[in-house]
């Protein structure tokens, strides 16, 4: 039951990481592929590492 409530969150998360990319005009298409690609992969890392990491300097 829990894990299957983390796994939506995780998904919801890495949805929402995307979008968040997608709407940036200053990326490059290719980064913005990339980055989000790398997202989906890594679920909660990737939308960790995204949200403290990455989307303060775009």
């Amino acid at each position: 039951m829990i894990g299957t409530l983390v796994y939506i969150l995780g998904i919801v998360a890495a949805v929402w990481c995307v979008l968040d990319i997608f709407k940036h005009n200053k990326i490059e298409p290719l980064f913005k592929v990339l980055l989000s690609i790398a997202v989906v992969a890594f679920s909660w890392v990737g939308f960790l590492v995204y949200y403290f990491l990455i989307r303060h300097k775009i």
